[in-house]
């Protein structure tokens, strides 16, 4: 019967061996015939003792699997041992590798997380952003099969451990450097989440400022908004925005959603309020395009879905 992929994991250095030389001993090498004669994509799991993992033999058998378009997961030496990986990160690998060979994948770059403006070497102000809703999003466009990178800001949550590329720039300055660097690149889309500080210290003192000294001033001035520094360098992609507000109501907030799209040049942008986040009364968000039509997004699903399906059209 046909099917759109298999999975092997564990996988043997037996089995790898033995489906290389056209073996035919039981159901899983004819499937595994079958898929090479179909093209199907296939995931195998190398588990074996570590000695026999580093054998140039078992490189040379790995090397002709990855000839023949089959990708291999190794995962951690532990105990002297190549284990298998957790199902979580098998799963999210496979998704992606299956889904990678469908139309419309894209180059997408995710920026989440707080950033964070020193004060002195040891203080320093910072947006409270977990870097949850970023990394969700990531998740599911990788796993969706689209190539996906991650500009990180300061978070508190567990970064998927299967993301292909995640960039550490705790600061807005270095999170614009390297988004203007990654724009050279040929980027289909870009999702904005980041909490950027709008306001950044303007003279960070070196070492660390003495304590009980009395009041401190410190002069903050405005910094660079991405979305601006890098609209013209994003000419013809995909480009959705995050606007948290507060204390206001909800014809404003979509309002002012509407003003960032025009003034931005975005595609949509993912407007919410901060009093509503922890009321499970109310939606996730409101999703705004740019002809200022809006649609109720009532959870994290919904706003995956949404995103997705605004990436893989291209508007």
């Amino acid at each position: 019967e046909d099917a759109d992929a298999i999975l092997v994991a564990p996988a043997t250095r037996n089995t790898i061996a033995a489906h290389l030389h056209g073996m035919q001993q039981g159901p899983l090498l004819m499937a595994l015939s079958a898929a090479r004669s179909r093209s199907t994509h296939v995931l195998m799991v190398p588990s074996m003792h570590g000695d026999l993992a580093s054998d140039p033999v078992t490189d040379d058998i790995v090397e002709r699997l990855r000839e023949e378009e089959i990708d291999v997961m190794w995962g951690d030496l532990q105990e002297g041992k190549r284990k298998t990986p957790d199902h979580e990160h098998i799963v999210a690998r496979f998704a992606h590798g299956i889904n990678s060979r469908k139309k419309y994948r894209k180059s997408v770059v995710v920026t989440l997380g707080g950033t964070y403006s020193p004060i002195d070497d040891i203080r320093g102000i910072q947006n409270t952003s977990s870097g949850k809703t970023g990394f969700q999003i990531a998740d599911d466009l990788y796993r969706h099969g689209h190539d996906v990178t991650c500009v990180v800001g300061k978070t508190s949550v567990q970064m998927p451990g299967w993301l292909p590329l995640c960039i550490s720039a705790p600061q807005p300055q270095m999170m614009l450097k390297e988004l203007m660097a990654i724009a050279n690149d040929d980027i289909d889309a870009w999702v904005h989440t980041a909490a950027v500080l709008d306001y950044v210290v303007e003279n960070p003192a070196n070492g660390k400022l003495a304590s009980q000294q009395g009041p401190l001033d410190i002069t903050l001035i405005e910094g660079d908004k991405h979305i601006l520094e890098l609209k013209s360098k994003t000419i013809g992609s995909t480009r959705i925005g995050f606007k948290l507000e507060s204390g206001i109501k909800q014809r404003d907030l979509i309002h002012r959603a509407v003003a960032q799209i025009e003034h931005s040049g975005m595609t949509a942008v993912v407007a919410n309020r901060l009093e509503d986040l922890d009321d499970a009364s109310k939606p996730r968000g409101y999703l705004v395009d740019k002809q200022g039509s809006h649609f109720v997004l009532e959870n994290e699903l919904d706003l995956c879905d949404a995103l997705r399906t605004i990436i893989e059209r291209g508007d």
